[in-house]
Parts: structure tokens; sequence; C-alpha cells
């Protein structure tokens, strides 16, 4: 099942300690980009692949093209000769997008067993295109 997800592409930011309790929690921001990754899946009516099954996922991340380029820039950006080198990282980009779908795409993220993730400009807004198989053996 293939969806989008209409968002300018996130990295999972690091867990954080409280000083108070010393508990280990995600940031709010990284918490709602996943709800939303999820909402997208859940909307698109994605089903979950079962336990026991293999998974292969493809994380497309389109990022805006920066406003301060040159057209000559922008113009290399639109036909992907120039690909996004920048924050964030594409495996903080797959951790968040596979954390956001473990337990509603699939049982348990184990069961991944392919990936493809890839990050490139887009003409407009940033976007995930966001791609979930069983893999038959």
């Amino acid at each position: 099942m293939e969806f989008i997800v209409e968002v300018e592409p996130e990295g999972k930011a690091r867990p954080r300690f409280s000083q108070k309790s010393g508990a280990v929690y995600t940031p709010k921001k990284t918490m709602k980009y996943e709800r939303r990754i999820r909402m997208a899946f859940e909307v698109a009516g994605g089903e979950t692949i079962p336990a026991g099954c293999y998974v292969a996922i493809t994380v497309d991340a389109y990022f805006r093209i920066p406003k301060s380029y040159t057209k000559g820039k922008r113009l290399a950006c639109q036909h992907n000769v120039n690909r996004p080198a920048k924050k964030p990282d594409i495996d903080n980009v797959l951790k968040a997008v596979m954390d956001a779908l473990n337990g509603a795409a699939y049982v348990d993220d184990k069961q991944v067993v392919e990936v493809i993730c890839r990050k490139w400009y887009s003409q407009s807004t940033g976007f995930l295109r966001i791609s979930v198989r069983e893999v038959k053996v």
C-alpha cells in the first residue's frame, strides 16, 4: 500500500530525560509528527500486516527547494541533479516513519526486512511518499 503524508519531512528526535523523575520520553514535536504519519496510513485504508510475515518499506522524502537558491541551482534541484544532502539525516527520517507505523502497518518493526529511503527536492511543498508491502518468500 502506498500513501502520501503532506508534511515537511523530519527526523526522529533524540529521547529526552526528565530531571525530576529520571524518565525517558519522546519530545512532543516528534510524537505529533509520528501521529500524523500513522493517521495518513489509517485514512488511506491501510491494514496491519500480520506477525510472522516479512515487510518491505519504501520512504521517499521530498523537501522544499530553498528560496535562497539561484535560478540555476533551483533548476538543478527540479531535475534531480542536486539532491538534499542536508538535515535531517536519512536514517532519522526512516526511524520516525518506522516508529510511527509500528503497531499500525505491521505488528512489530522487527518484521521489516527490506528498506529503501531516498531524499528528493519538491517543486512545491515537502511531503512523504511511503510504501509498505508484505514480502513473499
